[in-house]
């Protein structure tokens, strides 16, 4: 027995009881299964040193992205790929940059078990939390049963799909508000549709097509991750990596898989020169094959834009 334990005995005349009143007072804090993967999802319990938790990769004031290149593992381990953001995955249909998880409990699992990553076998994290006198108490609470590695993913995936974010400038200008993006915002809009192109990709209510594409990102040589492929085995799918929705991108800087862009304008002339940047790609789309022959301004216009699709809990103070 504990020491804190052992004191509430004592205090109690020999029971547990003050043990228990107090256990329960916390988990009744808690009425839902998001509310339950709210605070899974902040807590280092589930990183086998308990060196991280999921919000040190995936920032909350970050769209939940990392603001470094490369996050960092349990054990001090640089990671491979840019951590994505979060939110507005609720109608996703592939996860991970090479889709390899086909729902947020799926992804919400990885991250657990990958040696580099938290490095808890999903067995370990469910006996962790039944050892909890919280989270046992709270996971009966919310699911009239103990822990088990079902109900914990799926704590973590009901929070995730709280992260939808439409109260922004471009939002309000959809709504009427023809005041809610600047000048500079609505031309950007237009190319975006138009000159750019970017619409053939990036569509839909969060700018995705849930598909996979090679924006020119292999060559074999230092840009060696071959994406999709890894998954499949396809050779068509080499250098495919899944188009990310573009909603609170401002905020998620850096971007691509592999952080290769700082800024939104870099990545926008990307897209304007591909040639420029990487000489020789490998299965690059061949909508990419020539320049976009877009002006200083007009890339400007078009990062204007896309900073207009900022959720307003994520602007800078």
């Amino acid at each position: 027995m504990g020491i804190t334990k052992w004191l509430a005995a004592v205090l109690c005349g020999g029971s547990l009881a003050f043990v228990s009143l107090q256990t329960n007072e916390a988990s009744v804090e808690l009425k839902t299964k998001e509310e339950l993967g709210e605070k899974l999802f902040s807590d280092p319990i589930l990183s086998r040193g308990r060196a991280i938790s999921c919000a040190s990769c995936h920032i909350p004031q970050f769209a939940f992205a990392d603001t470094a290149a490369f996050s960092i593992g349990d054990k001090g381990t640089r990671l491979t790929r840019n951590s994505p953001a979060l939110t507005n995955l609720s109608g996703r249909t592939d996860f991970f940059w090479d889709g390899r998880a086909g729902s947020l409990e799926e992804q919400a699992l990885g991250p657990l078990v990958t040696r580099d990553e938290m490095d808890l076998p999903v067995d370990q994290a469910v006996e962790r939390l039944k050892k909890d006198d919280f989270y046992s108490a709270a996971f009966q609470k919310i699911f009239k049963t103990e822990v088990n590695a079902k109900n914990l993913l799926s704590a973590i995936a009901a929070f995730e799909r709280t992260l939808e974010t439409t109260d922004t400038p471009y939002d309000r200008y959809l709504d009427g508000d023809v005041n809610a993006m600047s000048a500079a915002a609505v031309r950007g809009r237009m190319l975006f549709i138009g000159k750019a192109n970017c619409a053939t990709c990036h569509s839909g209510e969060d700018f995705t097509a849930d598909r996979f594409k090679s924006i020119g990102l292999f060559n074999g040589k230092e840009l060696n991750d071959s994406g999709r492929f890894k998954v499949t085995g396809d050779s068509s799918h080499i250098g495919l990596f899944k188009v990310p929705g573009l909603r609170n991108v401002a905020v998620t800087a850096p971007y691509m898989h592999n952080a290769m862009f700082k800024t939104l304008r870099e990545v926008v002339q990307y897209y304007n020169t591909p040639d420029k940047f990487v000489r020789s790609p490998i299965n690059r789309d061949l909508s990419l094959g020539s320049s976009l022959n877009l002006s200083d301004n007009e890339v400007d216009d078009i990062v204007a834009f896309l900073e207009a699709l900022t959720d307003d809990r994520f602007k800078r103070k």
